[in-house]
Formats: C-alpha cells, sequence, structure tokens
C-alpha cells in the first residue's frame, strides 16, 4: 500500500508484562480453550507486515490513521471467541517495505526492525504462538504508487518486484527458524488499487490490464516464496476477483467493481482516493485468512 508516515504507538501493551508469562504449549487451535474458570496458558496471534496489517484508513480529513477495523482485528475476533488466553500481537508498520522489515528505517522497534522485533518474540514464546499472519511487499514498487504509467510499470517489473521477492524469502525463513515447527504461518498476496484507473477512459483501462498482468505475476512470485517455506497462502488476489474484467451487464468490470466497494480507492475526496480497504474489504481479507489457515 501506498507509503504513510504516522507516528507508532508503543510496541504492545507492556514488554515486561509478556516478558514474564511462562512459556508452554497451548491446544491446537481447531479446539476451544478448555474448562471454564480454568487458568489457561496465554497464547498469541502475531499479525506482521505494512498499513494493512495495521488496519490503516483514511479518516473525514484524509489522513491515513491506524484503526481497529483491520483483518488482524477481524482475525482475532474470530479466533478470540473459542480461545479467551489469545492476544493479538500487532507489529505492522505503515509504510513497511521488506527492504525496511528486515533493517528497520520507518517504525520504531526493540531491535531496530520489525522482523527482529518479530524474531525475538517468537523465540522467547515458543509453543504459545497460534497463528502468525504478514502481508509485506506491497509498497516495494515504489514507482507504482500515484498514478501509475507505463514507464513505471515497466521500472517496477524490471526492479522493484524482483528485488521484493529475494528480500521477502530472507524474511520468511528467519520467521520460520523464530517460530519453530507446527506454528500457523499464512502470507498475503494483494488486491490491486491500480484497477480504478479504468474509470478514467481508455487509457486507464490500457494502464489497469497492464497493472494486471504485472500484479498477477507479482503475486504468483510472492505464493512461490511462501509455499516453497512451507507457508499457507491468503489469496487476496483471487478474494478481490482482480482478473475478472467481464462487466457482467454492469457499468463496470467485475474486479473494478469490487475493488471500489472494498476499498477507499474510488472514494470522493478527502477521504479518497486511498488504496487502503475499508471495514468490509478488511473482512474480505480476514476471512481469506482463516481459510487459508484452516480456521474458516
Amino acid at each position: 500500500m501506498r507509503p504513510v508516515r504516522i507516528p507508532r504507538l508503543a510496541m504492545l501493551i507492556t514488554t515486561a508484562a509478556i516478558t514474564a508469562l511462562t512459556a508452554c504449549s497451548g491446544p491446537p487451535l481447531s479446539h476451544p480453550d478448555s474448562i471454564v474458570g480454568a487458568k489457561v496458558p496465554a497464547t498469541y496471534y502475531i499479525a506482521l507486515g505494512d498499513s494493512l496489517a495495521q488496519g490503516v484508513q483514511p479518516d473525514a480529513q484524509g489522513a491515513s490513521v491506524e484503526t481497529t477495523h483491520g483483518y488482524p482485528d477481524q482475525v482475532y475476533a474470530a479466533l478470540h471467541g473459542r480461545h479467551l488466553a489469545l492476544s493479538l500481537v500487532k507489529l505492522g508498520c505503515p509504510g513497511e517495505t521488506t527492504v525496511t522489515m528486515i533493517n528497520g528505517g520507518i517504525c520504531h522497534y526493540p531491535g531496530g526492525s520489525q522482523l527482529k522485533a518479530a524474531d525475538a518474540f517468537l523465540r522467547q514464546h515458543r509453543g504459545q504462538v497460534r497463528l502468525v499472519t504478514l502481508d509485506i511487499g506491497a509498497n516495494d514498487p515504489e514507482a507504482c504508487s500515484g498514478q501509475p504509467s507505463f514507464s513505471q510499470l515497466a521500472a517496477c517489473a524490471v526492479k522493484g518486484i524482483p528485488s521484493a521477492v529475494t528480500h521477502l524469502a530472507t524474511i520468511v525463513k528467519e520467521l520460520k527458524a523464530a517460530a519453530g515447527p507446527g506454528v500457523r504461518i499464512v502470507g498475503m498476496n494483494y488486491y490491486l488499487p491500480a484497477l480504478a484507473e479504468w474509470r478514467t477512459g481508455l487509457s486507464g483501462r490500457t494502464v489497469a490490464w497492464t497493472a494486471e498482468k504485472l500484479a498477477a505475476t507479482f503475486n504468483a512470485l510472492l505464493g512461490r516464496v511462501y509455499k516453497k517455506a512451507g507457508m499457507r497462502v491468503a489469496d487476496v488476489f483471487a478474494a478481490f476477483q482482480t482478473s475478472d474484467f467481464d462487466d457482467h451487464g454492469k457499468t463496470l468490470p467485475r474486479n473494478v467493481a469490487l475493488l471500489c466497494q472494498w476499498t477507499w480507492e474510488c472514494a470522493a475526496p478527502p477521504r479518497g482516493p486511498n488504496q487502503h480497504a475499508n471495514q468490509a474489504g478488511y473482512q474480505v481479507i480476514a476471512r481469506t485468512f482463516l481459510h487459508a489457515a484452516g480456521l474458516s
């Protein structure tokens, strides 16, 4: 998503309280937390990535702000009813790229980067982590931000996409090693905000068609990295029906209509255009993660 520069809340509720917890294995995700009134060990769902992993949305003045309506909040709500000792740990950083996730530079984390913070938390809480979700890479092809042109799309293909895929492989390798065996880790691919260009006329339609082909390739590469690492893939690209240019008798193609329905990209100013999902879009993403994790 488009880089957003906003201050980050202090990491988690209190690091000291988390550190004091005794690591021990929780029950499988497919079973509810046990006996009512019994003391159940703390368990965690960790959301990693960019602004989508924080649930960013535009406010009434058009500023992108963190909310509690993102997909991690909705995934957590779906799981918490059966796992009352579960806590949500959101480490996502608005504007994060694969490079800054590894090296830091946008949001402040103990250890210097989101990956180092996630690595430390996962190792410290072995046996307590029920689920890890990850979305990262959309901010890497910076030349694609704003109003895409053919030259910008070409730059994405030549430089931004390959480097993002290489860095993603490093990220997932470290996360898998830190989490240990048996932890569900689900990586997400992306919907395509550039489809909104379809509404601007013939040139916009050409850009939308071209961007979809590029995005399909990029998302396939992301999926390949996740699967090679033994991770599951939340196919948001498919959930948003990104490749369906059929108008089905409507004014807009199916993919453009759903993008406008589930994001702020087609919204009138000051809230739009904004690439972030709205609450309904985040719900679609949450359902896609739950399905991929086998928890829907």
